[in-house]
């Protein structure tokens, strides 16, 4: 599943320098020309020549800082529909608002060497944070949601026999609603299948379907509220064709389309490992943002 978002937070982005020397050279280029076009237009010497060239220099330097530094916490304000997207590194449980959680098809819960789930994954430490460790409450919780959804198939003990045998439809989510959450939703996303052996997997079309079910579900249960997600998917070694930042454009761009149609909540908030923030460009998310009707409201 998602990788383990505790960790260090600030991991450096890699291609500051070279982000950095090649935003400083443009700015430099726009500034020399600036100046060779107002004087030719406009032959005249120009006062304070060195203030002008510090300023300058200090002007460009600053422009490569801002285009390199990698952002960590820059809302993105959509006016139609009203919303706002957040994009940023931390803990997904620290974030307010209702939580997205990956699973799989069966829904499976046991942890560790027993079990089909991760120790390290973001449904580990769900269970841990929310259920004190204990499986066999959450597995009635999601027992309780999912009662009325037909499943898909049913496996035999003989060919899995770690974990559950029920099998339910990709892009099923349950929904998690009890007082031991804070007044917090869970959505549950099964948008991966996991096979007899234990090895989840997914694909494109898997999680397409999986982010179409989720926002229908943010839209019915959500109440408008903020949600924060992981970056669901960057876990799974089957969809390790797509990037990191091709991963999170998909999500983002699932969610503006289906937020064009009627809004889904006022605020999404996907929450970054440390490891896949570093791998991921944030200022062609920005402009990818803005191309979809998104503009800037923090620095």
């Amino acid at each position: 599943m998602e990788r383990r978002l505790r960790g260090r937070r600030d991991a450096p982005g890699r291609r500051f320098g070279p982000v950095f020397a090649g935003n400083v050279l443009a700015a430099f280029g726009g500034v020399s020309a600036v100046v060779q076009f107002d004087g030719q237009l406009f032959p005249h010497s120009l006062p304070y020549p060195g203030a002008i060239t510090a300023g300058s220099v200090a002007l460009c330097l600053s422009w490569g800082f801002l285009r390199a530094y990698p952002m960590r916490h820059t809302p993105r304000v959509f006016r139609f529909p009203q919303m706002t997207i957040v994009i940023e590194t931390g803990d997904l449980f620290e974030r307010p608002g209702h939580l997205v959680v990956g699973f799989t098809d069966t829904f499976d819960t046991g942890v560790g060497p027993g079990g089909s789930i991760s120790a390290s994954s973001i449904q580990a430490q769900f269970l841990e944070k929310f259920y004190a460790g204990d499986a066999a409450r959450l597995d009635r919780d999601l027992a309780s949601s999912l009662r009325g959804v037909i499943p898909a198939g049913r496996e035999k003990s003989s060919r899995k026999p770690r974990g559950k045998l029920v099998r339910y439809p990709l892009g099923t989510v349950a929904v998690l609603d009890r007082d031991g959450l804070a007044d917090r939703l869970v959505f549950a996303l099964a948008y991966s299948r996991i096979d007899n052996g234990g090895v989840a997997q997914s694909s494109v079309e898997w999680l397409s379907v999986g982010l179409d079910r989720l926002w229908e579900a943010v839209f019915r249960r959500a109440h408008q509220e903020p949600v924060a997600m992981p970056l669901v998917g960057s876990g799974l070694a089957r969809l390790g064709f797509l990037d990191q930042g091709s991963l999170l454009r998909m999500i983002l761009l699932s969610f503006v389309l289906r937020s064009r149609e009627r809004r889904i909540c006022r605020e999404l908030r996907i929450v970054l490992a440390p490891a896949d923030f570093a791998r991921i460009d944030m200022a062609e998310i920005a402009a990818f943002l803005r191309g979809l009707g998104a503009t800037s409201a923090g620095p």
